[in-house]
């Protein structure tokens, strides 16, 4: 696929042909296919007008692979937080004076749902994803698909394990307040082009989202991702 730069949807050569191109035996071409469908690069379809195709790997695929090599090396809350300190003040920097005024009208639609002060657990768990939400919107604007991927799985992290759900159910005073108060100020340096004061700015959310975050781990057992 690589020397013949395949596309997504480009049709690959008949299995009688791979045999006869790799001098390889019926069952391990057959093998090799499904190695390849298992990992997302190849679709299979069958009828008129079937066979094996190019696909490429979705994000959710890929964060979902990821995902499942750490279900035995379940990273802390502070393992998150000590990436995302590093990651998502530069990504904020980077988004500086660049983010449309139609993106940051969708920052700030994103945050709505928060405004308020939370009149039930369940109201509480829901705001906070949804403030989960306004940061895979910062990465959906990065420029760096690297960068983007790396946040948002972090972010799928916070969204999916289950000490990090215990914790969205419990009610911590201020925590909504403060984390839309950073956000609130990171709008007006992305709006205003201020890099310097987006990256500071962010490094605080973090450090302050860590903090509490931590405290609230402490006090419970650790599972992985939620069922």
């Amino acid at each position: 696929m690589v020397e013949r730069d395949l596309k997504p949807g480009d049709r690959l050569p008949a299995e009688a042909d791979l045999i006869v191109q790799f001098g390889a035996a019926k069952s391990t071409v057959r093998e090799a296919m499904r190695l390849l469908e298992a990992q997302g690069l190849v679709r299979s379809r069958t009828g008129p007008g079937g066979g094996h195709f190019v696909h490429e790997v979705s994000e959710l695929r890929a964060q979902s692979l990821l995902a499942n090599y750490f279900y035995f090396r379940p990273p802390s809350i502070s393992d998150i937080y000590q990436i995302r300190r590093v990651l998502e003040p530069e990504l904020a920097a980077s988004l500086a004076g660049k983010v449309s005024e139609e993106d940051l009208q969708r920052l700030e639609r994103a945050m709505a749902s928060y405004e308020s002060p939370p009149e039930s657990i369940e109201e509480s768990e829901a705001q906070r994803i949804a403030e989960l939400d306004f940061h895979e919107v910062l990465a959906e604007l990065s420029e760096n698909s690297l960068l983007a991927f790396q946040c948002r799985f972090l972010i799928g992290l916070l969204k999916n394990l289950a000490v990090c759900r215990k914790i969205y159910k419990r009610r911590i005073p201020d925590f909504r307040r403060l984390g839309r108060d950073y956000q609130v100020r990171l709008i007006q340096a992305l709006r205003s082009g201020d890099a310097d004061a987006a990256r500071a700015i962010m490094l605080a959310h973090m450090q302050s989202a860590q903090h509490v975050m931590e405290r609230q781990e402490a006090t419970l057992p650790r599972n992985f991702l939620t069922g």
